[in-house]
């Protein structure tokens, strides 16, 4: 494999951070519509005087559009290429955002956010997939992170929005803003190049060879096409070459990690915070909003410090030191609500319990799922890839979310929070034997190293051809 050790200049840096800044707006259409149901299921739930059962539909939903939206969706951004698919994906959000606005009942108000979900399903794995071929290999972890971070910041948004609207219960309006940045990704979108890998893949050498050039050096860029010309070079990609047994490894790798990025509890949290929070003594629906607004402080914060480190300190240790934070806090979780603490007490230790969990899933699972899954699979069938791991991410998102309220009344918040920390020492074990470490690896050498049969743990590894 080739290898450049020519340096980014100011002008390079600049222009390939604008366009991963822009490309990750999707995360934060993403971020945004999952994290605004948190607030605004509280007043639905009122005006519409909904079961558990149906709370749980209107929440769950948008998970089962986004299993949909992902699952059929990769052989479009493998034929169409990345950019036309967020451009039509942010137009999705807009038309999803406004029908959810104006829903006049619970089926209408279910369909609109099955077509959100649509959108958050196909966005959640174009954008990393956008951001990591565009990225050169010394700042894709951070790039490609930016996605997470922005979804961390919809998240935090929508919870200011809900916050800002509870003393209305002006649950529309939570829901309709979201129309504002699908309208700004789809016109920033218009002025992105699309991903080089992408055009060598269909055949557009030149254009690719353009847009390398606007990011890198001349000597760098060159031997950058020159290695994906290469990884090209190989048979058509296909679902069939999915589960060939060379490529089964890295399914099973891009698959276990979005089993523990979610069967960890995440969006237990994301969802219903503010439930967890009047659960523990928060009284007023307000009152436990605003304190939901903590947890996503610390989630735009930390995933920051992630991005800083990412490049430097590397995915496999990221996600050692973020789990075993968050097997703590949810051992602490599930110890405060066990013993039945007194209220006053139960509330802030729910409160630091929650600060800790989210802090270290930001550092770690929260990026580092995604970032891996943009990295591990080979050019020809990336987009086919991504598109079934995400799915199986939205599988599991949807298995843990529309069953936690029921948890809850059959294992109580102490044993569901203490199944989520058994679970997350299992994904110690899992990283320890088939994470890669792939930091400062292109995704080309990352692909040699696959078809030539080396073990997961050794993707990123550096071979010389």
């Amino acid at each position: 494999m080739n290898n450049s050790t020519a340096t980014m200049d100011s002008g390079h840096r600049l222009f390939v951070v604008f366009i991963s800044f822009i490309a990750a707006l999707a995360g934060l259409l993403f971020g945004y519509d999952t994290g605004v149901i948190s607030g605004a299921i509280l007043f639905i739930e009122k005006q519409f005087t909904l079961t558990s059962g149906q709370a749980e539909t209107v929440v769950s939903v948008v998970l089962i559009g986004a299993l949909v939206g992902a699952i059929t969706s990769g052989r479009l951004a493998d034929r169409f290429g990345r950019k036309k698919v967020l451009l039509t994906t942010a137009l999705i959000f807009a038309f999803g955002a406004l029908g959810s606005a104006f829903a006049r009942s619970v089926p209408t108000l279910v369909a609109y956010r099955f077509i959100i979900g649509l959108a958050i399903g196909v966005a959640s794995y174009t954008a990393p997939l956008y951001l990591s071929e565009i990225s050169p290999k010394k700042m894709r972890g951070a790039l490609v992170s930016l996605n997470q971070l922005m979804i961390t910041v919809g998240i935090l948004v929508s919870y200011f929005v809900d916050y800002g609207f509870s003393s209305i219960e002006g649950w529309r309006w939570m829901l309709g803003i979201g129309i504002v940045p699908a309208l700004i990704l789809f016109s920033g979108m218009l002025f992105l190049p699309e991903s080089p890998r992408w055009l060598v893949l269909r055949g557009f050498v030149d254009k690719a060879r353009s847009t390398l050039m606007h990011s890198r050096h001349e000597k760098e860029a060159e031997a950058e096409l020159e290695d994906i010309k290469q990884s090209v070079a190989t048979e058509k990609g296909s679902w069939r070459m999915l589960f060939k047994r060379w490529m089964l490894p890295v399914l099973f790798v891009g698959i276990g990690i979005n089993f523990f990025q979610q069967f960890t509890g995440i969006n237990t949290i994301i969802y219903y915070a503010p439930t967890i929070f009047k659960l523990a003594g928060f009284q007023s629906n307000a009152t436990a909003i605003l304190a939901t607004v903590g947890v996503g402080v610390v989630n735009v914060a930390l995933t920051v410090v992630s991005i800083l480190l990412i490049d430097r300190v590397g995915r496999r240790p990221l996600l050692f030191l973020g789990l075993i934070g968050m097997i703590v806090s949810l051992t602490a979780l599930g110890i405060a609500f066990h013993f039945h603490l007194h209220t006053h007490t139960l509330k802030w230790v729910a409160m630091a319990s929650m600060l800790l969990y989210i802090a270290c899933f930001a550092i770690s699972l929260g990026p580092i799922a995604w970032l891996v899954i943009a990295e591990i699979f080979p050019l020809r069938v990336r987009g086919l890839s991504m598109s079934l791991a995400t799915a199986s991410n939205w599988t599991f998102n949807w298995a843990v979310s529309a069953t936690f309220l029921t948890l809850l009344k059959v294992l109580h918040p102490s044993g569901t929070f203490w199944m989520f920390a058994l679970l997350g020492f299992l994904g110690l074990i899992f990283i320890y034997w088939f994470m890669p470490e792939t930091k400062g690896s292109s995704l080309e050498q990352i692909e040699f190293n696959l078809k030539v049969g080396k073990s997961t743990r050794e993707l990123g590894i550096p071979v010389k051809s």
